[in-house]
């Protein structure tokens, strides 16, 4: 029996329609902002086939032109560039309200020295990155920094203990009502300890969830234990003995 075409021509559009109602979760965006043309075609096709959108740059003053049109997801920036240093791009970007909150990960083949990653990440960087950055380490960085700003909506709220108070979508942090300048490692640090307070946190669980680093490449605990230390001053001493060291395991914060 042949079928029946209206009954059929009905299914089809029924299934068709279903396609394309069905709700399909955005890309995130990514603005990658290099002035050599391979290192956009390599870093954004790394990107792109990890699932992420990617927008072009060849300069700061395109890479700003193109961020303050739509604000992206993250920005992927080099350091050193003709008509404007990443350094320069970064603080533009921060001193604009549509795109003071976009994170930002520097990345530079020519300043790679410890000291230069400090300046990058004390200026407002959410991560540095010294080149070549491999394609792994380039994926779990951007993932890393992505959840940190992707967090939860209950978890976008004001954490207290102890009169210190963290306003999280905000990203300010008060003592006893006075504000205390974090870099956004610190921000983040004490963050997760707020939110985890109680529990030891490993070294490796720090290194993976504020840095994105990938335990199995980088364990150095020098690197939390200068933030803690860092972190206990400008809190002042009362609050910050209760971030308390955990011999041979990690840290824990006593509320």
């Amino acid at each position: 029996m042949a079928p029946k075409r209206g009954l059929y021509n009905a299914a089809v559009v029924s299934a068709v329609s279903a396609l394309y109602n069905k709700r399909v979760p955005p890309r995130r965006r990514i603005l990658l902002v290099d002035d050599e043309a391979d290192n956009r075609r390599i870093y954004g096709d790394i990107l792109e086939a990890a699932g992420y959108a990617v927008g072009r740059a060849s300069g700061a003053r395109e890479a700003l032109k193109a961020a303050l049109e739509s604000p992206p997801d993250l920005v992927l920036s080099d350091v050193s560039m003709p008509d404007g240093d990443g350094l320069s791009l970064l603080a533009r970007l921060r001193a604009d309200g549509r795109t003071a909150r976009v994170p930002v990960v520097l990345m530079s083949g020519v300043r790679r020295s410890s000291a230069d990653q400090a300046e990058g990440l004390d200026k407002g960087a959410d991560d540095y990155l010294p080149k070549p950055v491999s394609p792994g380490l380039i994926r779990a960085k951007v993932a890393a920094v992505l959840r940190r700003y992707g967090a939860p909506e209950e978890l976008r709220r004001q954490l207290r203990a102890q009169g210190l108070v963290i306003d999280v979508a905000a990203r300010t942090v008060t003592v006893s009502g006075r504000r205390a300048a974090l870099t956004r490692k610190e921000f983040d640090l004490l963050t997760m300890f707020l939110r985890k307070a109680g529990r030891v946190l490993s070294i490796p669980f720090l290194l993976k969830t504020v840095w994105g680093y990938d335990p199995a490449d980088y364990s150095d605990p020098h690197t939390i234990g200068v933030h803690v230390s860092t972190l206990r001053r400008k809190i002042g001493a009362r609050i910050g003995a209760r971030i308390v060291a955990v011999p041979g395991l990690g840290y824990r914060f006593d509320a």
